[in-house]
């Protein structure tokens, strides 16, 4: 009798934990279900994420599908550097007898009044007012100067070989290689349009020679692919074929294709 009692006993505890449990994992897949659906709703809220998209992940600030976007906040364009012939008028705050306009001088120099010459050329407007700064320092206390560019160069490009008009055009815009040839007049018939070259300047002593096969871009039509301009490019149409060319050249060695003094 007793040993019935006791099996009783146990059967309604078994029974009393199975009923706990239960009741627990109901609880918890609930508490699941509620996390889920809050966290598919904070992600459809996102830029770039919807439903069903747990995968996805905000693009990051600047970029758009990994690409840098300049006006995100990306890449962005470099400031203007001095040049050679280039014009800047220095104005000083407290000492207006020091302001004085400037020529940049072939050597990449200009003689600054009572403080002797400093190198402009390959500055921004502001790491030359520092230079500036820096040069009077010994003349002036605390030198406070403001410099502003009157003349420069317009940006440009050169078109030679076989175009309708070769020579010097000015780069207004953004102007790819292929916009560059019509704007010079078009090809002649003689012209070899699957190697065009375009000569980039590196540096006073070398330069970047690229080859291009416009002529495949016209037939395919894709001429998203054209390559863009930079000021001081010279864009050059051959009219025979060119066998082989090294990347970058000396400046010597583009007199075989045009004048060095066109560029």
């Amino acid at each position: 009798m007793k040993l019935l009692v006791g099996w009783k006993v146990v059967a309604v505890m078994a029974l009393l934990v199975l009923q706990v449990c239960v009741a627990a994992f109901a609880q918890e897949e609930k508490r699941q279900q509620y996390l889920g659906a809050t966290i598919q709703s904070s992600q459809t809220g996102q830029t770039g994420a919807g439903l069903g998209s747990t995968g996805m992940t905000a693009a990051k600030p600047g970029q758009a599908d990994g690409m840098g976007n300049p006006q995100l906040g990306g890449e962005r364009r470099s400031l203007y550097r001095l040049n050679r012939s280039d014009v800047v008028a220095l104005s000083f705050t407290l000492s207006p007898e020091f302001d004085q306009t400037l020529t940049i001088q072939p050597d990449g120099y200009v003689a600054l009044k009572d403080a002797g010459p400093v190198l402009a050329q390959g500055f921004t407007l502001e790491e030359f007012r520092l230079a500036v700064r820096r040069a009077y320092t010994g003349y002036l206390h605390d030198p406070q100067v403001a410099v502003a560019l009157k003349e420069f160069e317009h940006p440009y490009f050169v078109a030679g070989g076989e175009v309708g008009k070769p020579g010097k055009y000015e780069l207004r815009a953004d102007t790819s290689i292929m916009e560059a040839v019509e704007i010079a007049g078009g090809f002649t018939h003689e012209a070899k349009h699957s190697q065009v070259l375009l000569f980039r300047h590196v540096n006073d002593d070398l330069v970047e020679a690229r080859v291009f096969n416009l002529k495949r871009m016209l037939r395919e039509k894709s001429l998203g692919e054209a390559f863009q301009l930079r000021p001081g490019d010279l864009v050059f149409v051959p009219q025979n074929s060119i066998s082989k060319i090294e990347r970058f050249l000396s400046k010597p060695s583009l007199s075989m294709y045009v004048s060095s003094t066109q560029f």
